[in-house]
């Protein structure tokens, strides 16, 4: 080999670690070595830290414990003796506990203690018990306490309702509906084996069939009968859009469950007195039968993509950690401190709302839930679902990190006792997490005269949970701005109820398959607004706009129109009830009679956002079972007798109902006094092709703002940390101008992201109504 051969090859070894270095220099940073990647981010939990001692003052709202709810039913089974029986497994002619939840303390003393340091309110619990085995079987409701050591029990019923209730109105155990698909599948449905057999696959003991409860139950206070329509029973997916076109009317109000009879049968548009004359009619071909197929998982019903996981979507994260702390159930950042919980019927709630130290809500709390159907079959016709009396709180489902709500959210617990004699906990049953809503909450730029920009990106902290009311999902919002206003959201989707097509089916929705009507229907959520306005006294003060004719002042011949506001001070219960549907003033809010800086009322103004359907008629005789929904808006003066608009047995029995909410509307005067308002919103939804495989949240959401409206000098946000101000003089990309100028510093790191769902993304627990397998006859809604 030459010298110039020798030559080149050095001179290439050199050209090759020269690079090689270049290589290793770039992909290392000036750490030590170490390859060059964003650190991870401040190791600070978002998980909710447990009360440190039981004696903290915010733990009055606080839902019950695992070892609370046991200790109330350990006392109860004491108490009310060896004839009590799980409800698990309870027939109708025994006695069992339903519920326990917690007893909310009275305001006073609740108050007495939070503002003046008085000793707390006794913590209580509510039990609700049926006794079937009895002369003349009622509904109890039994307050026990004190908690975490019960020593007494109070029957609150006569004092509540007015006397014992009746039996009928008591809600549908989890065992009455499997002794009811007990009756249907073995004893009734093989009467028509060849009629079912021909048009859906009939296997009487492969159970391909499923059934799904309505409400009301029957056409007079006192009945308990029940449509339930007939779907295929669809693997991986919902069964609700796959109605077979059977519905059967279940007679079963006797406490014997052999007594329990099919009182009418409707099959595609006909009626029948039985399923044997059905079959009888169907042998003697006298009966039109459609062929449904059974559509498994396939097209459009699974939620299942087909599509493979693409890139991973935008994710929010704290850089620095979490601004906000939870513990227990209550909630505090810079601005805001509230407690958290879920009413185990009435759903969400939120109490002793402050912002920067000041009360400005004693309670924000769902109250009911509400679907009315449209069709042409039984079960559709008669549909008016009070969600709450099957339990808005019980049936909330775990959430799914990153997808009902942030995956670096913080998760919380929640622990029940329903139909069991054991408590039970819904993992991950509340998120909390702090939100850019990529939207300046406040922004000016200036280039006339003077060269400036000022904005605030808004960030906002939002609980969340969600109710599965079988078919359809709530998703309920509780959102805290940083200008003081608080924003309550509904969004709706899941599955649509659905109907068999035939005759006039298109009077009553659209068509979304060969053999499936989307049937009509309205949503609506009644919330009650416990507000607290600097103090307890306060007026309920309506504005609106007008314009006024008036002679133009520097030429009187010509004339113009003037807007102006007008003003009125509402005074009694009637002056602030406004019918759905009437008009209401633009602006109305609460009042206390403290001024701020510039002479106004400091006030809260109340601003719906809803497009409600009518109302049901009130000649309706299920219409005073939810009789709320006739309104609005409605402010009443506040008391512990009204503690609720709805009741859970209006559910079973909305003709003689146990809460009747125009009771509360009897004209007296709410000036001066502790108001609550009272707000139904809701929407029409007649669904759609694109409502298949589920409804979407867009477009579907609903509720109402709480804002300061003069309850301050001026914008509270404007003291806000994250507020961004320069002039046109000055280097907006200098971090002593403009703080955004060091997000490549104060965010230069990555979460560490915890495991998806840590628990799985199911209860551990089955809960009555949910995963039933052959069977779903628990709750529609």
């Amino acid at each position: 080999m030459n010298q110039k051969t020798i030559l080149v090859l050095l001179i290439l070894a050199v050209i090759t670690i020269f690079a090689l270095v270049c290589v290793l220099l770039v992909g290392r940073g000036g750490d030590g070595g170490e390859p060059s990647q964003l650190p991870h981010c401040p190791s600070v939990s978002p998980s909710a830290q447990p009360w440190t001692h039981p004696g903290q003052s915010h733990q009055l709202f606080a839902d019950l414990s695992r070892e609370e709810l046991t200790a109330v039913m350990r006392f109860l089974t004491q108490q009310l003796g060896p004839g009590l029986v799980d409800a698990a497994q309870a027939q109708p002619s025994d006695n069992c506990v339903f519920s326990v939840e917690l007893q909310l303390p009275p305001k006073a003393a609740a108050l007495a203690h939070l503002d003046r340091g008085s000793p707390p309110p006794a913590r209580e619990a509510l039990a609700i018990v049926f006794f079937g085995r009895q002369p003349q079987p009622n509904v109890s409701e039994l307050v026990v306490g004190p908690l975490p050591h019960p020593s007494y029990m109070r029957d609150m019923t006569v004092e509540r309702h007015g006397g014992p209730l009746p039996y009928h109105r008591r809600p549908v155990l989890f065992q009455e509906y499997l002794d009811i698909d007990q009756m249907i599948f073995d004893r009734e449905l093989p009467q028509a084996s060849g009629l079912l057999h021909h048009c859906c696959f009939y296997k009487r003991r492969g159970r391909n069939l499923v059934t799904m409860t309505t409400a009301p139950r029957g056409l007079q206070s006192g009945d308990r009968a029940t449509w339930f329509g007939l779907y295929y029973n669809i693997s991986g997916a919902g069964f609700f859009p796959h109605h077979v076109g059977l519905e059967l009317l279940v007679n079963h109000k006797a406490l014997d469950p052999a007594r329990w009879t099919i009182q009418k049968v409707f099959y595609q548009g006909r009626y029948y007195d039985s399923l044997a004359q059905l079959e009888a009619q169907f042998e003697a071909g006298l009966v039109n039968v459609v062929l449904i197929p059974d559509n498994g998982t396939g097209g459009s019903w699974s939620l299942k993509s087909p599509v493979p996981p693409g890139p991973a979507p935008p994710l929010q994260f704290y850089p620095q950690g979490p601004r906000f702390s939870v513990q227990g159930s209550r909630v505090a950042s810079s601005l805001w401190t509230f407690s958290f919980g879920l009413g185990a019927f009435s759903g969400p709630r939120i109490f002793d709302v402050r912002f920067q130290g000041e009360r400005v809500a004693y309670e924000v709390s769902v109250q009911a839930a509400l679907a009315i159907y449209g069709g042409n079959s039984p079960s559709a016709l008669r549909s008016r679902y009070i969600d709450s009396g099957f339990g808005l709180g019980h049936f909330s489902t775990p959430l799914t990190h990153g997808v009902d709500c942030p995956y670096l959210a913080t998760y919380v617990d929640w622990h029940f006792l329903f139909e069991s004699q054991a408590a039970k906990t819904i993992r991950d049953a509340f998120c909390i997490f702090e939100q850019n809503q990529g939207l300046p909450l406040q922004r000016h730029h200036s280039d006339f005269y003077s060269h400036y920009f000022g904005g605030l990106a808004e960030t906002v902290l939002v609980v969340r949970s969600v109710s599965t009311m079988l078919n359809y999902d709530y998703v309920w919002d509780m959102v805290f701005h940083p200008n003081g206003a608080i924003e309550i959201r509904l969004h709706t989707t899941g599955y649509i109820s659905s109907a068999f097509p035939f005759g006039a089916a298109q009077r009553y929705g659209n068509k979304v398959s060969e053999h499936t009507l989307g049937t009509v229907h309205t949503h609506s959520a009644h919330f009650k607004v416990d507000l607290d306005v600097a103090g307890l006294e306060n007026w309920v003060w309506a504005e609106d706009m007008a314009f006024v004719p008036m002679a133009v002042p520097w030429s009187p011949e010509h004339q113009m129109q003037r807007m102006e506001v007008t003003r009125k001070l509402l005074e009694t219960e009637e002056q602030a009830t406004f019918p759905m549907g009437g008009a209401t003033p633009r602006y109305l809010y609460l009042a206390s009679n403290h001024s701020n800086k510039w002479g106004h009322p400091r006030g809260y103004r109340i601003q719906v956002r809803s497009f409600s359907g009518e109302p049901l008629p009130q000649n309706s005789s299920v219409e005073r079972g939810f009789s709320w929904g006739r309104y609005q808006l409605a402010v009443t003066q506040r008391k512990e007798e009204e503690p609720s608009s709805t009741s859970i047995y209006n559910l079973n029995d909305p003709w003689t109902p146990t809460v009747d909410f125009t009771d509360f509307i009897n004209n007296e005067t709410i000036a001066g006094q502790d108001l609550v308002a009272w707000v139904t919103a809701g929407f029409l939804h007649i669904p759609h092709a694109e409502d298949i495989p589920n409804t979407v949240t867009v477009g579907n959401g609903v509720g109402f703002f709480l804002r300061p409206y003069n309850f301050f000098d001026e914008d509270p946000s404007f003291y806000s940390a994250d507020s961004i101000y320069f002039r046109g003089d000055q280097d907006a990309g200098a971090c002593e101008v403009n703080p955004l100028a060091c997000l490549p510093q104060a965010a230069a790191c990555c979460p560490t992201p915890p495991c998806p769902s840590p628990r799985g993304c199911f209860s551990t627990t089955k809960r009555p109504g949910m995963g039933m397998g052959q069977s779903g006859s628990r709750a529609r809604v």
